[in-house]
């Protein structure tokens, strides 16, 4: 098949790991007989330096017209002042809108070869394998926003059709995994959280009755993502509050480094970038960690382009690597030689294979 990627690296040590996804791209489309056609294109940061806006026209135009969007990180502190007209993340903001991109998926899957990564204890993580489904184009971050001398108002606001749409998705999701689907809100405070609890509710009642759901308070959910996490298996809510816990679920793997995304509207068209931030303090350094590019790229070829037996291949390369021990600085063992991005790379693409 043949299909058109538009690659948005963005800023900070967004370049260095959107590289190793493509290059582990590259390998697969070699080994199957797929067609890549790869536009690289300004974003973030960078694209406010270069031309004056976080999403240029031709980017998002770019975007609009490909199967795909692989992104990398925005931001970093030469763009960090909440004074500025323009931010790198506005940009991300746009880019979501625009694309239609509602529901962002992130799984979170703790390794075994990588239990000793994590602060918590193996018997506390071994075997968690959880999906958060995250509201991604409504709530706080896309309300009416204003400031004063004396006051700042953000409003959050959620529709009816907003929390159905992504209830379906977390529903449809759970189908395919152990039917079990956690609805997490604050509605003991807050109308658009009663709102969505009780629009999740009839959704899951009328149309997934095989799907079992609990519902569970934004406070309780961060206490037992730490306490119990194999106790669970699809998380969905809103925006902020799945911006806060996803990042909190990555250090049950270990690194915010080792975890995929996937934004996803209502056709195959997606954005895929891994959890973590542009990482300023090692951009340049070529040590920072490229599994959660490597398995976003993974996620694209099972969504977006529709070929799960290609991204299976790229998701048991990057098993094998960790399994014989290629890791970067941040999930490294003390007496063993961390490697660097390019390595990490090499030791996935040396690992994919075609079954058969």
């Amino acid at each position: 098949m043949k299909a058109r990627l538009a690659v948005l690296a963005g800023d900070g040590i967004g370049p260095e790991v959107i590289a190793e996804a493509l290059r582990c791209l590259g390998r697969v489309a070699q080994l199957y007989g797929h067609e890549l056609e790869v536009t690289e294109l300004a974003f973030g940061g960078a694209a406010i330096d270069a031309e004056g806006d976080p999403l240029p026209d031709r980017t998002l135009r770019a975007c609009l017209t490909s199967d795909a969007v692989l992104l990398g990180a925005v931001g970093g502190p030469k763009w960090s002042d909440p004074g500025q007209r323009l931010r790198p993340e506005q940009g991300l903001l746009r880019l979501r809108q625009s694309l239609g991109a509602f529901a962002n998926l992130r799984p979170v899957k703790v390794h075994p070869a990588l239990a000793d990564a994590s602060t918590l204890k193996p018997e506390v993580i071994q075997g968690v394998d959880l999906v958060f489904v995250r509201e991604l184009t409504g709530g706080i971050y896309f309300g009416d926003h204003s400031r004063d001398a004396d006051r700042a108002t953000d409003v959050c606001t959620y529709t009816v059709a907003e929390v159905e749409r992504i209830t379906r998705v977390a529903a449809r999701l759970a189908q395919t995994r152990r039917r079990r689907l956690t609805s997490i809100d604050k509605s003991n405070v807050l109308e658009t959280s009663r709102l969505w609890r009780e629009v999740s509710a009839r959704v899951v009642a009328a149309e997934f009755p095989e799907v079992a759901l609990e519902h569970m308070l934004v406070d309780s959910a961060a206490m037992h993502l730490i306490r119990r996490p194999r106790d669970f298996d699809v998380l969905v809510t809103e925006n902020m509050f799945g911006d806060i816990l996803t990042d909190e679920a990555a250090m049950l793997a270990g690194s915010l480094g080792l975890l995929p995304s996937a934004s996803l509207g209502e056709g195959r068209l997606g954005i895929y970038e891994p959890i973590h931030g542009s990482a300023p303090d090692i951009a340049g350094r070529g040590i920072a960690n490229p599994y959660g590019a490597i398995l976003s790229a993974a996620m694209l070829l099972r969504h977006s382009l529709q070929l799960p037996a290609e991204a299976a291949a790229l998701e048991r390369a990057v098993a094998g690597a960790l399994a014989d021990g290629a890791r970067t600085p941040d999930i490294a063992l003390a007496h063993v030689r961390a490697l660097a991005t390019r390595e990490v790379g090499d030791a996935v693409i040396s690992r994919l294979q075609r079954p058969g």
